[in-house]
């Protein structure tokens, strides 16, 4: 994880108002404009006080009762104004936050995905971007609208005397700053643990559903509890900590104010006494002081909360920020597939070797094969045919073109990749193998499962088609995910077919099957087939055999 400073991470967040700028603004004048009648209801009633002790009150007693009612009846509705300008401006945000982490997350997969913890980054779209809410809602307003009111509220008071208005100024930035400062010191990097272990946590869980029917099988289960419960501690002594923090918080804030409050009376008397100011002078500064606290003690409540918001927008701008190992390609060349090939290509992963100077050509409409034990690189030159990699040296071409300069869109036209492990999307399996396709036919749909030895299986279920898949596919078994998979690649009729163990997890039929639709290739497809097993090669016109990272 990237460390940035508060600063730095607000600033990023701030950036993103400026399409609501202008709902910004109002929340910001209708906080202020609220604060003021809420602050000079009170004052008011002191003018009151005056005005019945007939002690030289600026304002009349029944102007009073007038200003009170209408300052009432104002800061109702300019509260509920800017409530709700706020919490449009931050569910809006949020929803423009999670399209951008989509988009970045789209990019950076499947390279940069592989091997990361999908509990951890299920807590950053979900958890981490919803925390986020907090500073969009109940921060940036508050800060500009306690800084304003501060700024008024000390020219104020300021007015009966410079000195008085001092202190006002010095009791705000006392609260509104110093406070929160001192408490996110205190906090440190809680925060950023915490969101740290929370993330940990979901993946752990995640982890621990996925795998519950194996920690039932060997008996596993209650360790892995043990260790549910290790980890739900941790989280929550920081928890504890925080909360700790927030207590801490609220205690100093309170103390400040009394401070100041008692400060303030003191100063007044003694100004009083020294004929500076009339009694006026001791009752409405204080009055007034007294009651404007609220927008500085909103910026002081922030000072343990915002640690933890922080830490998730540092996890969110990690996602923002990373750097894709492919980039999508628009400015680039269009293809009309014509074959592929490899040409000396090398690829090391972590620092590991995996491919060495690899050579292969796809012909044009032919089947080419490629053998080999697990792990000797069959299914990584795939994935460089796919531009998900880049090699560290050679060059792949596709139509005689290089890769690195083909269109993203042309090329994933071109190309139909089918994993070893398909995975489906909880809903129905018509809708997942239409995904290829999304103006498919049923028609079309059928017609592909037929080539990929399914269509029979489908229609036996009770809804046919409109069958759930379930969540990843659990209702299907895994040779009937591979072979919707499969038909998906039939459905896409991209005339370059990649394909890694298509029937590993099939039986001799079904493959015999499948093996047949791709021989017979009425439509031209160019075929790159990887497999371990030899009895899928007996369809290929060319077999390559790769063996630790290289080919013969």
């Amino acid at each position: 994880m990237k460390t940035r400073s508060n600063l730095n991470i607000m600033l990023r967040l701030v950036r993103l108002i400026k399409p609501l700028i202008g709902f910004m603004l109002l929340a910001i004048a209708m906080g202020v404009l609220g604060f003021l009648c809420s602050t000079f209801i009170t004052v008011l009633g002191g003018y009151a006080l005056l005005d019945v002790l007939e002690i030289g009150s600026r304002i009349s007693l029944k102007a009073v009762f007038v200003c009170v009612i209408i300052f009432a009846v104002a800061r109702a509705f300019l509260r509920y104004g800017e409530q709700s300008c706020n919490h449009y401006i931050a569910f809006k945000l949020l929803a423009i936050i999670r399209d951008h982490v989509f988009r970045a997350l789209r990019k950076l997969c499947p390279a940069k995905l592989e091997g990361r913890d999908k509990g951890d980054l299920i807590s950053v779209i979900t958890s981490d971007i919803e925390l986020l809410e907090v500073f969009y809602a109940h921060t940036i307003s508050p800060i500009c609208i306690a800084v304003i009111m501060s700024v008024i509220m000390s020219l104020f008071i300021g007015g009966y005397n410079v000195l008085l208005g001092l202190v006002a100024a010095l009791a705000y930035i006392t609260v509104g700053m110093i406070v929160p400062i001192l408490i996110s010191k205190i906090s440190g990097t809680t925060g950023a643990e915490f969101r740290r272990q929370s993330g940990e946590l979901s993946g752990f869980v995640l982890d621990s559903l996925r795998g519950l029917n194996e920690s039932i099988q060997y008996g596993t289960g209650e360790k892995r509890l043990k260790e549910l419960d290790v980890k739900t501690a941790d989280l929550s002594a920081k928890q504890e900590k925080m909360s700790r923090n927030t207590g801490l918080n609220s205690a100093v804030t309170n103390t400040a104010i009394l401070a100041f409050d008692l400060i303030m009376l003191a100063v007044s008397v003694t100004l009083y006494r020294n004929g500076a100011v009339g009694f006026d002078g001791i009752v409405i500064p204080l009055i007034a002081m007294m009651s404007s606290f609220g927008p500085v003690v909103a910026l002081a409540n922030l000072g343990s909360t915002l640690q933890n918001t922080f830490a998730a927008g540092n996890r969110v701008l990690d996602i923002l920020d990373e750097a894709p190992i492919t980039e999508e390609i628009t400015d680039g060349k269009d293809i009309i597939f014509s074959g592929a090939r490899a040409e000396n290509v090398s690829f090391s992963y972590g620092g590991e070797p995996i491919l060495d100077g690899i050579g292969v050509a796809f012909e044009q409409g032919k089947v080419t094969g490629i053998i080999g034990r697990s792990g000797s690189g069959k299914s990584t030159l795939l994935k460089l045919l796919m531009r998900f990699w880049k090699t560290d040296s050679g060059i792949i071409k596709i139509s005689d073109t290089d890769i690195n300069g083909i269109n993203t869109a042309s090329l994933r036209e071109a190309e139909s990749f089918v994993t070893q492990e398909t995975h489906l999307f909880r809903d129905t399996i018509a809708n997942n193998i239409r995904i290829a396709k999304l103006d498919a036919t049923r028609e079309e749909i059928e017609a592909a499962c037929k080539k990929a030895s399914v269509h029979d299986f489908i229609m036996s279920l009770p809804n046919g088609y409109d069958t759930q898949a379930g969540e990843l596919g659990e209702a299907l078994s895994g040779g009937e995910r591979q072979r919707i998979g499969l038909a998906r690649a039939f459905l896409h009729n991209a005339p370059f077919m990649l394909l890694d163990e298509p029937t590993s997890n099939l039986d001799s039929l079904n493959e015999a099957v499948i093996l047949k639709s791709l021989s017979e290739n009425s439509d031209r497809k160019t075929v790159a087939l990887v497999s371990h097993r030899k009895s899928t090669m007996r369809i290929c016109d060319k077999v390559y055999s790769v063996e630790n990272g290289r080919m013969s």
